[in-house]
């Protein structure tokens, strides 16, 4: 089964057992895994792209919740958390911070980086070896942490 079919079973499980905020947040998640669809016409969507796509919201979903943190606005701050955790369980599990930093060490010692500059290329190659399960701003952090 796909991502994007477990989304869909999830949002009838959701609806038969009368969770409502749930349901709500796969929802919209559905709902932006379509307008990917309709951006990629005429190919299919794949299930890297849903989880591209899942990635982009938890994101956002992250920065909402600094700002309304700043902002102290407790109520939105826990719809956040708890949308948040439904978009968490559609994604790979994530590597530790352990394991990104050898694959950076790794990705330095190959490609001989020494300075600032090169950084892009590092962070590049890192988040290919990772195929998804690591964060970006934490491979950002730890590469630019290495090389200064």
């Amino acid at each position: 089964m796909g991502l994007k079919e477990k989304i869909l079973d999830d949002i009838k499980a959701a609806m038969k057992s009368r969770q409502a905020e749930r349901l709500a947040a796969v929802r919209f998640l559905q709902s932006a895994i379509k307008y990917r669809e309709i951006e990629l016409r005429p190919n299919a969507i794949t299930d890297q792209e849903v989880i591209g796509v899942i990635k982009k919201l938890a994101k956002q979903r992250k920065d909402s919740i600094s700002e309304f943190e700043k902002a102290g606005r407790q109520d939105l701050i826990d719809k956040e958390k708890f949308e948040l955790g439904v978009l968490e369980e559609y994604l790979p599990a994530q590597m530790s911070a352990e394991q990104v930093a050898t694959i950076v060490d790794e990705v330095i010692k190959a490609q001989g980086a020494t300075t600032m500059k090169q950084m892009g290329g590092v962070v590049k190659e890192v988040m290919a070896r990772t195929g998804g399960q690591a964060d970006g701003k934490t491979v950002s952090d730890l590469v630019k942490s290495k090389l200064t």
